[in-house]
């Protein structure tokens, strides 16, 4: 058996040139999201403000995300994302002027439904994009680097976001570093070297080819097993958006208590990922997904229950490390059991059920909270994990016989075998 090599996809030269730019692009969004909330309740003192921004940022996805997904699977997947980030750079100045103006908030969630088209079309060219740059071998390797670089922006932008604001009493410099972050993305984008065959002609956009990326989702049940169980764990089990009234009202440790509490799920995300990079591939990689969301659902219950802040940041962290382990398994079972003229329309299926899963948790939550209380909140929320993991292991009993992520060979179209077989 060869030797595991833990930086296998960092010895690719294009994947480190998506890794950094990715993380710097992260770094931008992440301060520019702190920077949104803290103006926007200085200029108008209302909670619903900050609940607007969320909703203007999923709408896109609702809308673009599925025609974002064709068009991944049929123009250069680079291009595409240095087109999308282009206009994040734009949208991001926009805030600068809007800001330094004091125009109308209104024109703020103008740029941020931008920013949100832009997230969709981003991320399923991004993730298609992934398998383009490292050997079929090395894609979890390459998943866990790139996971490990985003909890990485997590944790450091909002911080750098934070201390900007308080150095500058201004949330405008915020908005143009970010810009000028995506613009350093965009400079990696463009310096990247894909392979000929991933240069795909275009073709008209039918609402058969629209939904195939569905169609093969809905009939692949590994993939689909996945990415529902992942969905309704973080939909059912995310306590982030109750982290403001744990941090008041339970543990009572004021707002520099809720920053480490914010912080924890990305820390312990972070060090799971460093140790999946040295670790070989997964061998009973369904039976782990299953065990990591048991466990990202029992870390729930035990957080809503604690009354000790130390506890309560030890399951927080916990939670990350589940939920690290998840990320891995789904993201590269789904890109390397989809054929490559698929990825970029069943990426955009996936980002469907990551946001979903990510705003409509958040809302969730607080419905459950405000009709009884918060602890109500998130311990049903673990409980209700925990049931749908029971749910989708009988529902898809081929779920826990996964082995291996990858599989012996890379799966393609009838389209891509009849192109194959032309002399």
């Amino acid at each position: 058996m060869a030797k595991h090599d833990p930086y296998a996809a960092l010895r690719v030269r294009d994947y480190r040139l998506y890794l950094i730019g990715s993380l710097v692009a992260n770094l931008g969004s992440q301060m520019l999201t702190v920077a949104v909330g803290w103006e926007l309740y200085e200029r108008t003192g209302s909670a619903m403000a900050l609940g607007w921004v969320g909703l203007v940022e999923f709408l896109p996805f609702i809308l673009f995300a599925l025609p974002a997904g064709h068009l991944a699977d049929r123009f250069p997947r680079n291009r595409l994302l240095a087109a999308a980030h282009s206009v994040m750079a734009l949208a991001a100045i926009g805030m600068a002027v809007v800001s330094i103006g004091h125009f109308g908030v209104g024109w703020m969630y103008a740029c941020l439904f931008a920013i949100g088209v832009v997230r969709a079309i981003g991320m399923p060219a991004g993730q298609s994009l992934m398998p383009l740059l490292v050997p079929r071998e090395a894609f979890s390797n390459a998943v866990t680097w790139r996971s490990s670089a985003f909890q990485l922006a997590s944790t450091v932008g909002p911080a750098v976001g934070g201390f900007l604001i308080a150095l500058t009493q201004k949330a405008a410099v915020v908005y143009v570093l970010a810009a000028l972050l995506a613009l350093v993305f965009i400079a990696c984008l463009i310096m990247l070297r894909l392979p000929k065959s991933a240069a795909v002609p275009a073709s008209a956009m039918t609402l058969t080819s629209l939904l195939a990326g569905v169609q093969f989702v809905w009939s692949t049940k590994l993939i689909l097993a996945a990415i529902t169980l992942d969905m309704f764990a973080v939909l059912l089990g995310g306590a982030t958006a109750l982290l403001p009234i744990y941090a008041k009202d339970i543990l009572q440790v004021g707002p520099t208590g809720l920053g480490w509490l914010r912080a924890m799920p990305a820390i312990g995300s972070l060090v799971m990922n460093m140790g999946l990079a040295y670790r070989p591939p997964l061998q009973r990689a369904g039976r782990t997904l299953v065990g990591a969301v048991v466990g990202f659902g029992m870390a729930t219950i035990v957080f809503g229950l604690s009354r000790w802040y130390w506890l309560s940041l030890a399951m927080l962290f916990a939670t990350g490390v589940f939920d690290s382990v998840s990320v891995v398994v789904r993201h590269t079972l789904v890109q390397t059991r989809t054929p490559d003229a698929l990825r970029g329309r069943v990426s955009a299926v996936n980002g469907l059920f990551i946001s979903c899963s990510n705003e409509l948790g958040g809302f969730e939550s607080g419905l459950v909270a405000a009709c009884f209380n918060a602890v109500v909140s998130v311990v049903s929320g673990g409980i209700g994990t925990i049931v749908v993991v029971l749910g989708a292991t009988g529902l898809w009993p081929e779920l826990t016989k996964l082995r291996e992520l990858h599989p012996a060979t890379t799966p393609v179209t009838a389209e891509e075998e009849e192109e194959r077989s032309k002399p």
